[in-house]
């Protein structure tokens, strides 16, 4: 039996039956047919040639005529073809709607949408990473009585960084200032500092948005002042002679701010949609551990950590608002120190 390759105008090549004159083809065709009454098998062995030859076409077919996400250039290469994302037909924040009816309000929107959308490492890092603190987060924004949309304002500030620090100074998952923790009950100082707390700093987030909400009637503007301060807020909201977030304008990083929240919501919320894969078993896993009560200074902590069968290493990824090498108590003082079980 004769088989060969035969290749197209652009020099690509696949198995193929060769091209024979007809007196060949009609001996050949005898002498198979005498082949195929004794050996069976022949039959699959021509089918499975005239497979390999169709597919190979189909395939080449296909690249040359691409509808897909993928294109090729003339030399060759892969060019990926990038679309805006559809925008929602509806939104909200804490059940607050969006009105997407107004053009500027859909174009501002859609501005971080296509900003975000293409961030892919940054979205599944941020998925893996809420796997770990997104419970605890949800938990106390529960507990508190505040919507649970704001945990996208922590994504926003922080993207869930424990380690985050700006260049003003504000610091880890919700981003307080130093000066401003101390506000809303955070302890704050060389040795302690709660903001890197995400419990306590998390709670203090919820102060600051349940004392926002009651001043200007909406958990938007409560969001939106986070970035401004209630004070920057009262004064544009005051001269403007307005007080909806919607029908305000701000400076460039207020103006964006909501509708930065409101992207990542969308984004998230839909991963799977938008092509981001990231399952159960990938995301990291909360560091839980055993609790150890502390009422009396703690002169080196690394030492302290070894008598408690850790070390200091496990001691700071677990608390990481310890901040110096040792901690001091004061007279009924009490702290938690979380060690791995």
């Amino acid at each position: 039996m004769i088989f060969g390759m035969t290749g197209d105008k652009k020099g690509r090549i696949f198995p193929s039956l060769l091209l024979l004159e007809p007196q060949i083809i009609t001996k050949f065709s005898a002498d198979m047919m005498k082949w195929f009454k004794t050996k069976p098998v022949w039959f699959f062995v021509l089918g499975l040639v005239i497979g390999v030859s169709a597919v190979g076409m189909i395939a080449l077919k296909k690249i040359d005529n691409p509808s897909g996400a993928i294109d090729m250039s003339s030399e060759g290469r892969p060019q990926y073809k990038w679309y805006p994302p559809q925008l929602p037909s509806s939104l909200d924040f804490c059940g607050e709607a969006v009105p997407l009816d107004r053009v500027e309000v859909r174009e501002k929107l859609d501005r971080e949408l296509i900003i975000n959308s293409y961030l892919h490492g940054s979205q599944i890092y941020i998925l893996k990473l809420a796997g770990r603190y997104m419970p605890l987060i949800e938990e106390r924004l529960r507990a508190n009585g505040v919507p649970d949309d704001f945990k996208y304002v922590c994504v926003a500030e922080s993207s869930l960084q424990q380690n985050a620090l700006s260049g003003v100074g504000a610091a880890s998952f919700w981003q307080f200032m130093k000066d401003t923790g101390p506000h809303y009950g955070l302890e704050v100082n060389d040795e302690v500092d709660e903001r890197f707390s995400v419990e306590k700093s998390t709670d203090a987030a919820c102060k600051y948005f349940k004392e926002a909400h009651d001043k200007f009637g909406t958990w938007t503007a409560a969001a939106a002042s986070y970035n401004c301060g209630q004070a920057g807020y009262a004064s544009q909201s005051t001269f403007q002679q307005a007080t909806n977030y919607y029908d305000l304008i701000f400076p460039d990083e207020t103006n964006r701010y909501v509708f930065r929240i409101l992207a990542l919501k969308y984004l998230l919320s839909n991963a799977r949609r938008m092509g981001i894969m990231v399952e159960t078993a990938d995301q990291y896993k909360p560091l839980n551990g055993r609790s150890v009560e502390v009422d009396k200074t703690i002169d080196d902590l690394a030492d302290w950590a070894k008598q408690n069968n850790s070390n200091y290493r496990m001691l700071k990824i677990y608390n990481p608002w310890l901040r110096a090498h040792k901690l001091t108590v004061k007279p009924g003082k009490k702290y938690t120190i979380v060690l791995p079980s």
